[in-house]
């Protein structure tokens, strides 16, 4: 059984989000999706999510391409794969090619894990969606 992985915050869910889950469902028997927590989330990106951190979890459960899911507390993806033991981890090309994911594909191939990239979805982030939202609520108060 191939048991593949992936992260996100999944904020604002959207066509992006799901094209990932579709997309690393179809490469593995087992999707496990780590759900970044509002902690996380604002460290990372100095923002706390529209939606929390709880109901963006059970949103992300729901989705019938996903198999299980947990809280990503951390960015340490080899202290994932020594939680779950993933074949295979999802990731946007938008980080292929980058020093960090070249680190990591190099550590990963130590033990046996492909890193597959994705397309990044055009048009469409939860970036563009927060600021649509700010737009409006600013033209109706």
């Amino acid at each position: 059984m191939i048991i593949g992985y992936t992260t996100g915050v999944f904020d604002l869910f959207h066509i992006g989000h799901l094209n990932i889950l579709k997309k690393s469902k179809s490469q593995c028997d087992y999707l496990v999706v780590g759900v970044t927590t509002d902690r996380l989330a604002k460290e990372r990106k100095g923002k706390k999510p529209v939606i929390p951190f709880e109901e963006r979890l059970e949103i992300v459960k729901n989705i019938s391409h996903v198999d299980q899911v947990v809280a990503q507390v951390n960015m340490d993806k080899l202290k994932a794969w020594e939680e779950i033991k993933f074949h295979k981890m999802f990731v946007g090309s938008d980080w292929k090619g980058t020093d960090k994911w070249n680190n990591l594909e190099n550590k990963f191939a130590k033990r046996g894990v492909e890193i597959v990239y994705f397309p990044y979805t055009e048009n469409t982030s939860s970036t563009i969606l927060r600021k649509v939202l700010q737009h409006t609520l600013k033209e109706n108060h």
